[in-house]
């Protein structure tokens, strides 16, 4: 059984080399917009660097009741206060479940139907699947699967599915009628002069009728 995903459903994923404002900065700000889903992604720094990021983020996260996760691997959880893994496509769900404690969300990658269905098959709390939209984050990678594309990857999963990948608020509603679980963003986030604004629209996109 899937853990619950954190509520509302919209992972706010870190991009330091996109954010127009120091990433402590954008995290803090994404918590006063409403986001209770953080991930770090900052694959580049060294374990010490990584070590300290994650747990200032951590701690500030808690204050705000957040979620706090990773992409990458383990570092000491009693220290940093992360609470979830996401591993790449490809990622060997069942070995992390043996990794981290029982209370950790763990998700995962996934570029089609078939694979967010093995991936969920395997145990993955979640998969993200992208590109949803073309996204100025990762330009020209994978033609974007659209609306459509979206509801059969999700029908076929059998288990939450997050949309990612050229994420607005304009659009983030429709994702969820298509049947996402919830929406993910990085650039949208990262790149805005005012991302506790840009979180803040994404959150009362999203929200319940």
């Amino acid at each position: 059984m899937p853990l619950p995903l954190p509520d509302p459903p919209l992972l706010v994923i870190s991009d330091r080399s996109q954010a127009q404002l120091p990433l402590k900065e954008v995290a803090l700000a994404a918590f006063e917009g409403g986001c209770r889903w953080f991930s770090v992604r900052e694959k580049d720094l060294s374990a010490p660097e990584h070590f300290l990021l994650l747990r200032y983020i951590g701690v500030v996260g808690t204050r705000y009741k957040a979620t706090v996760t990773m992409h990458g691997d383990i570092i000491p959880q009693a220290m940093t206060r992360a609470r979830g893994m996401h591993l790449p496509s490809g990622g060997d769900i069942a070995a992390m479940r043996t990794r981290v404690p029982p209370d950790w969300l763990v998700g995962a990658s996934a570029h089609s139907a078939a694979e967010a269905a093995s991936l969920i098959a395997a145990g993955a709390d979640y998969v993200t699947i992208s590109p949803v939209f073309l996204t100025a984050s990762k330009p020209g990678y994978s033609p974007a699967l659209g609306l459509d594309g979206l509801a059969a990857v999700a029908a076929a999963a059998k288990g939450p599915v997050i949309a990612l990948g050229g994420i607005t608020p304009e659009n983030a509603a429709a994702c969820l009628k298509a049947g996402a679980a919830g929406v993910a963003v990085m650039g949208e986030v990262m790149r805005s002069a005012d991302p506790e604004a840009t979180v803040r629209a994404l959150v009362e996109a999203i929200a319940p009728a």
